[in-house]
């Protein structure tokens, strides 16, 4: 599973990425979590506010701060 998290480096994405990594220990899953903080490459996904979740190449969440409780929904369903 590859999970993105797309951002320019501010708090709340931080925060997202803290939140996914103690989401997927909670579901026991292995996962590739990268943070991506290049623009150019943020713009590769059309997301537009940040922070953003990606699993799998899917958009799960924009320009809000998701709890590690719908992470672990969203991984589990993936």
């Amino acid at each position: 599973m590859k999970i993105a998290i797309l951002g320019p480096g501010c708090e709340k994405c931080k925060q997202l990425y803290e939140n996914t990594r103690k989401a997927v220990t909670e579901a026991g899953v292995e996962a590739d979590v990268e943070k991506v903080e290049d623009i150019q490459k943020i713009n590769e996904y059309n997301v537009f506010m940040t922070p953003a979740l990606v699993i799998d190449g899917k958009v799960k969440s924009t320009g809000k701060l998701a709890s590690p409780e719908q992470i672990r929904k969203w991984i589990e369903s993936a």
